[in-house]
């Protein structure tokens, strides 16, 4: 159907061409907004009646008789109406619609991908600092950037997937001074463990049971091993520096079963403290020193950063000589640039909303090639999550917060991601624990699962081979029930790109439940394993293909596609 598409709209570039130079370049069809009024939609008569000085109805009359006369629209329309002031409202013949079955079995898992573009993205999230568990944010971030991260490769982008993070600083001297206290015996209430009243930072010691298992492993001297990094503890429990550096390695390596948990890999894990050792903050800094973009102030060093739209001029350098954490920021997003990076996505909070101006500032300001509004950001809310009716929020792992961990082994991976993924990142989500393991129509990743193991369970009890489908004979599919099913496979390929474009993996979540619900109504009003063989067959292609679109759709979420539930 999508080479059908193409056809038509060939053909009514070529009508509007003539009735306007240039306008041919416009042709485009529109999806009714209801269905008894026809497949593709087209509004070209009223965009054009008031340049050329013609009735809306009139002109749509004409390009109506104009396109009934082509080849295209003679061999795959059924009729074209005039609705309106002007809309033509156009039926496919059923061997149009049909078309989209043959396409889907050819082209297989690669059905809706776009050739390679020669083009690179890189998609940075989740991004936490080894101070504790990934917990349920962290979680939507996962799901959300590895989702836009395979959006991108189904359009022919060459995808890197990092994750940045930091292994110094104040949280992390926080974290090796809770550990350290651990491994010389003491806990949280005890009169050294600090306390809000007599240490500024004592609010932010991590007192997690998982602080004691660090301790534990690093006494021992245990060696630990994460994707980027691998430690072995001396045990001397005086030794600030050596647990530091097992207590990072620690949680790094507890992350990465986290993640892997999630089925989630990384390209490359960037260090921010390397921006600093390398150089990079340095001379980032003296760009904007240099280029007049900065001033001293009150002792510290301001960016202009309101000559690139921002609200307020940022401190950069503070008094003491400390850069504020901006700073890093923008020496790393110029690396990115430099090594090749011209689309960038960033998947973070809306705790970073505030950055982005400054950031964005900071580039510019920089004066090294790089385009407004780079890099992209998708920005989204914290996650709460609801257990027997009521909210939990704290988890024994972390001490104050349920982690992803918890929410795997409450449910399911596939749970987990198919829910993070089913609303927009900016909006506030709701986690209901029990609706996620149900086993019902009312839980989304159940009911578009079970649309894939029930075809994949009418395919076993047929027993032929699929493949041998791509040649069956589609006539018998003129049924209302086929041929939607059959129009919403062949929205698949136009979400994707759409869906990629906005940055917006939830639409391929709104467009699996629709598809499902397609199939269950078809399912419903038609059966499948009939005598009459070629009818058989048709309808086994068609369920075939739409078993095919949905384990593609849910590969794009990271879902697994069952054979039998």
């Amino acid at each position: 159907m999508l080479s059908v598409k193409n056809e038509l709209l060939a053909a009514l570039a070529v009508e509007l061409e003539q009735l306007s130079p240039g306008a041919g370049a416009r042709a485009a069809f529109e999806s009714p907004k209801v269905a008894a009024h026809g497949d593709f939609a087209c509004t070209a008569a009223m965009q054009l009646a008031k340049p050329l000085k013609l009735n809306p109805r009139a002109l749509g009359e004409q390009l109506k008789a104009a396109l009934e006369a082509t080849p295209a629209y003679q061999r795959w329309v059924a009729g074209i109406e005039i609705a309106g002031p002007g809309f033509l409202n156009i039926r496919l013949q059923p061997a149009a619609k049909q078309e989209v079955v043959r396409e889907v079995l050819a082209a297989g898992e690669r059905f809706g991908f776009q050739s390679p573009r020669n083009e690179r993205v890189l998609v940075e999230f989740v991004s936490a600092n080894p101070t504790g568990p990934l917990h349920v944010g962290h979680g939507r971030q996962a799901a959300i950037g590895d989702a836009i991260s395979n959006l991108f490769a189904t359009q022919g982008w060459s995808v890197h997937r990092e994750f940045y993070y930091n292994d110094a600083g104040v949280q992390i001297d926080t974290l090796t001074k809770s550990t350290q206290l651990r491994a010389k015996g003491f806990k949280p209430g005890d009169d050294c463990w600090p306390t809000d009243s007599d240490n500024p930072l004592a609010k932010n010691f991590y007192n997690g049971d998982y602080i004691a298992d660090i301790a534990e492993a690093f006494k021992a001297k245990a060696t630990v091993k994460a994707d980027d990094r691998e430690f072995t503890a001396n045990g001397d429990v005086e030794d600030y520096d050596n647990i530091r550096q097992f207590a990072v390695a620690y949680l790094r390596n507890e992350q990465d079963k986290d993640l892997q948990a999630f089925n989630l890999h990384f390209d490359e894990y960037y260090l921010e403290s390397s921006l600093y050792t390398s150089g990079r903050v340095e001379a980032a800094v003296n760009k904007l020193v240099a280029g007049g973009h900065t001033y001293e102030q009150d002792g510290a060093l301001w960016l202009k950063s309101t000559d690139y739209g921002d609200d307020k001029d940022r401190v950069m350098r503070k008094g003491d000589g400390s850069y504020t954490y901006f700073v890093p920021d923008v020496a790393y997003h110029i690396t990115k640039w430099e090594r090749g990076y011209s689309k960038v996505v960033n998947i973070q909070g809306t705790d970073h909303h505030g950055t982005i101006a400054r950031v964005r500032a900071g580039l510019q300001a920089a004066d090294v090639g790089i385009p407004q509004g780079y890099p992209d950001y998708v920005l989204h809310t914290m996650v709460r999550v609801v257990k027997g009716g009521e909210e939990v929020k704290i988890s024994k792992r972390a001490g104050s917060y349920v982690t992803l961990r918890d929410l795997i082994e409450w449910t399911s991976k596939d749970a987990v991601r198919f829910f993070l993924l089913s609303r927009k990142p900016d909006t506030e989500y709701t986690f209901d624990v029990d609706l996620a393991v149900q086993q019902n129509n009312d839980n989304p990743v159940y009911y578009v699962q079970y649309a894939h193991a029930r075809i994949c369970s009418v395919l076993a009890a047929w027993g032929g081979d699929v493949a041998g489908l791509k040649d069956a004979d589609l006539s018998a599919l003129d049924g209302p029930q086929a041929q939607a099913l059959m129009l919403q496979l062949a929205k698949y390929p136009e979400m994707l790109t759409a869906a990629t474009e906005g940055e917006a993996p939830h639409d391929v979540t709104f467009y699996l439940r629709d598809l499902a619900a397609s199939y269950h109504s078809y399912y419903d009003a038609e059966r499948i394993l009939v005598d009459d063989e070629t009818v058989k067959r048709a309808r086994l292609a068609l369920v075939a293909a739409t078993a095919q679109v949905l384990h593609n759709g849910l590969a794009v979420l990271g879902v697994s596609a069952p054979r039998r539930m």
